[in-house]
């Protein structure tokens, strides 16, 4: 395959926004997303009467927080709303339960995820940048935003350098290919072809995906002129769960395709190996005080520049957020290894 759109019937460039509308299906998957539901579901079906005609299925893994009560609710402002359950609870379970409800002439899958807020019209906007691209998979860049003085440190470094390590589909602003982005928009055909999500992935399960659609001769564009604002994690441990998962997924990934990491990917590895070495030296020479010193004066001078930067005193959380950051992804991705090596999964 070539990942020509034309070559399935999807040439859009003269279609009506309405009828394209018609072809598109958009998962939602969400456990306990009570506090931004309904402001995501809107955020997708408000603004333009095209979206009317768009399939969106909220796919719940079980919440117990209110959350399928707020969906039902707005199905009756939204019919073209359906909520289902998602036995399986992860979000590429959920992801794969809504590919396979799709209907008749629903052949363009929309990704969307509770944890953001959605331009008008995106949902016809990506898939018409797919079709005209031509493409199996299009993906977009996520601004990340906080309310609250930690959300916001969060928000201000993960798309920096130092956070995301230059992440193209964090906050970057230039279009192209690439190996992997936030999926926003896929083929169905080629999603279900595939097998859809690995669904035994918590985490990480669009970079597994993408890297098996490259590896089946599939495309993917990275459209920097549509963009999403993505609420990132607000407390200490909620991070920390998330980069440990963030860890352990791009772990299972590279061992289970093969793939080499990017020198970006390994920092926070390395620099998990670099504090325990460390640890290990320093009751016999004070050299052991070099890295931790080093890398502890790093996030020290991320927070004196970053509230100047940002004008804001809540910015000297940035230092911290970033601490947190790399060290759970990094111990996330060595267990993950070991854990692997012990099961004799490589």
């Amino acid at each position: 395959m070539d990942g020509s759109l034309e070559m399935t019937g999807m040439t859009t460039k003269d279609e009506p926004r309405a009828a394209l509308a018609r072809r598109i299906i958009v998962a939602v998957p969400v456990l306990n997303e009570a506090r931004v539901i309904e402001a995501c579901l809107r955020s997708l079906l408000e603004g333009e009467d095209a979206l009317e005609n768009v399939s969106l299925i909220v796919a719940d893994g079980g919440s117990t927080d209110g959350t399928q009560d707020i969906v039902t609710a707005l199905s009756t402002a939204f019919p073209n709303i359906s909520l289902i359950d998602n036995p399986g609870r992860l979000q590429s379970a959920g992801v794969n339960a809504v590919a396979r409800a799709a209907g008749e002439g629903r052949d363009i899958l929309v990704r969307c995820d509770a944890h953001a807020d959605y331009p008008q019209g995106y949902v016809i906007t990506v898939a018409e940048a797919m079709a005209a691209k031509g493409v199996d998979s299009l993906v977009v860049p996520m601004d990340a935003v906080g309310q609250g003085c930690f959300q916001a440190a969060n928000a201000w470094i993960v798309d920096t350098p130092l956070g995301s390590g230059g992440s193209a589909h964090r906050g970057g602003t230039r279009s192209g290919y690439v190996d992997h982005g936030h999926h926003a928009a896929m083929r169905l055909d080629r999603f279900l072809s595939l097998g859809g999500y690995d669904t035994t992935f918590s985490h990480n399960e669009d970079a597994e995906f993408d890297a098996r659609l490259r590896r089946d001769g599939g495309t993917i564009w990275l459209d920097a002129t549509i963009r999403i604002r993505y609420f990132p994690r607000d407390t200490v441990a909620g991070l920390w769960r998330q980069y440990s998962g963030y860890g352990r997924g791009r772990a299972r990934n590279v061992l289970k395709n093969r793939e080499r990491p990017r020198l970006r990917q390994m920092i926070p590895v390395l620099n998990i190996i670099l504090l325990a070495f460390s640890i290990l030296v320093l009751p016999f020479t004070p050299l052991g005080l070099v890295w931790p010193s080093a890398y502890l004066a790093l996030l020290a001078g991320t927070s004196l520049v970053m509230p100047v930067l940002k004008r804001s005193p809540c910015a000297l959380w940035c230092g911290p957020v970033l601490g947190v950051m790399h060290t759970a992804w990094g111990l996330g991705f060595l267990a993950q290894v070991f854990r692997s090596h012990r099961n004799g999964e490589v």
